[in-house]
């Protein structure tokens, strides 16, 4: 995997700007905060991040991907404001769950999301070196 950055441009903090790969693609449709039967396990954010990003490295697993192939990620939230203020404690989670952030990610505010008591839903795209 080779992180793109321009040269002049200064590191993102976080994140990658881009990032080249090849291999094996794998797709991991949106994750949300809940576990294996369906069940939210938190109503904060931060809470439903942590087990989102949980559920993604399970799915991940099953194709022989860890946290290191992921190489976009895109974070669909409610509430900008929600995000920020739990900022310290998604990036703890993310830090324990996903290890590195040598990813091209995204996050949008959404007005809603499918599941009612979801307040994050995550998608990644990762690839298996060849």
């Amino acid at each position: 995997m080779q992180v793109l950055l321009p040269p002049g441009w200064p590191r993102p903090r976080g994140y990658a700007n881009g990032v080249a790969a090849t291999g094996r693609m794998v797709f991991v449709a949106g994750m949300v905060g809940w576990d294996a039967e369906s069940r939210f396990v938190s109503d904060t954010l931060a809470g439903q991040a942590r087990q989102a990003l949980q559920n993604i490295v399970d799915v991940l697993k099953v194709a022989g991907a860890k946290p290191e192939h992921i190489v976009r990620m895109t974070w669909y939230v409610t509430s900008k404001r929600e995000y920020l203020a739990a900022g310290r404690d998604v990036g703890k989670a993310f830090r324990e769950i996903i290890g590195f952030y040598d990813i091209a990610m995204t996050a949008v505010e959404v007005t809603a999301l499918i599941e009612d008591r979801a307040k994050v839903e995550i998608e990644v795209t990762a690839v298996i070196p060849d």
